[in-house]
């Protein structure tokens, strides 16, 4: 009879273990593929730390350019750097991140969307967005007067009117975008040198560390609708993201930033979606340290509602995810 029992309470504890996800991610197939909230946060993270460049700056140098990995260059005046009101010396540590295109900006959840004047939220053609920080042993610096940056315009398009934007991390962790007020009437502190073959160099200056955007909203006259999507049960705001890729603007990206529990759809609720547009809606999740997603080309109709299930979803790396969202018209 004992034998019976520990045999039994052996197969139990078997059955349970097996039902669980190991410290390797690892599932037999009879285990929940839903990720928590933690991870799904957690990929969005690896993606970010994934394009994030550091640089160190001498005090000692006086102003110093910096070159990224894509050809922005970053001017900056240890003079206009400051902790708590005090000049510093010795060196600074530089934490830069820089994204240009759709599939980067999915995968660290960092997407286009520009506030407007009523407070709705619609979408922008973006000439990259920047996040600069500067910190000593580990304390926030502050910055004082502005640094420069001049970006190839060739890696999204030379655009005459674009213009300058702070980004803000909202109450559910969207990354909003507000127009940054030039008080001298300007490009609110960009402008564009144009090429001679249609290229050139985009001139910001950035008065705060944080995130910036040089961007301009989406021009469309005609009608516009809201646009619902419904996504596979057990998938929430926590778990999940919808994202809607316009063709042919692949430097921007808008996201579904609301979500129904009730009805379990995702939601653009500003009704700024152009109606006849042609674009993708993506569906993302995690799925043991890799991306769960769908892409879906649909053409918008007024208050249209999008339909995923996870037997359209595929599991790949990031590099997939990336690869296939810059690859869409």
């Amino acid at each position: 009879m004992l034998l019976k029992i520990s045999f039994l309470f052996s197969l139990t504890a078997i059955l349970f273990i097996s039902c669980v996800k190991n410290d390797d991610n690892d599932c037999d197939g009879n285990c929940d593929p839903r990720p928590t909230a933690v991870e799904f946060g957690a990929i969005k993270e690896d993606a970010l730390n994934g394009i994030t460049q550091n640089f160190q700056l001498d005090v000692a140098n006086g102003t110093t350019t910096f070159t990224s990995v894509n050809g922005v260059e970053i001017d900056i005046n240890p003079n206009c750097i400051t902790l708590n009101g005090n000049a510093i010396t010795g060196t600074i540590a530089i934490k830069y991140i820089e994204v240009f295109d759709g599939g980067n900006m999915l995968v660290t959840d960092k997407t286009t969307m520009g506030m407007l004047p009523t407070g709705d939220m619609a979408m922008l053609i973006s000439g990259g967005e920047f996040y600069i920080n500067a910190t000593q042993n580990g304390q926030q610096l502050t910055l004082n007067c502005s640094m420069n940056l001049r970006i190839p315009a060739d890696l999204t398009a030379a655009e005459p009117d674009m213009i300058l934007w702070n980004g803000q991390i909202d109450a559910d962790g969207n990354l909003e975008w507000r127009e940054e007020n030039d008080p001298a009437g300007g490009q609110g502190g960009v402008f564009l040198e144009q090429g001679a073959n249609g290229d050139g160099t985009y001139y910001a200056f950035f008065n705060n560390f944080g995130w910036t955007n040089v961007d301009k909203f989406y021009n469309f006259t005609g009608p516009k609708t809201q646009i619902l999507a419904t996504i596979p049960t057990g998938y929430n705001f926590e778990n999940s993201a919808v994202y809607l890729h316009y063709d042919g603007e692949g430097n921007a990206l808008a996201k579904l930033d609301t979500y129904d529990a009730a009805t379990g759809q995702f939601s653009e609720h500003y009704g700024q979606i152009p109606v006849g547009l042609a674009c993708h809606i993506i569906f993302a999740t995690e799925e043991n340290g890799q991306w769960r997603y769908a892409i879906k080309p649909v053409t918008i109709t007024t208050n249209a509602i999008y339909n995923f299930t996870l037997g359209e979803t595929v599991v790949g790396t990031e590099a997939q995810l990336v690869a296939a969202i810059n690859a869409l018209p």
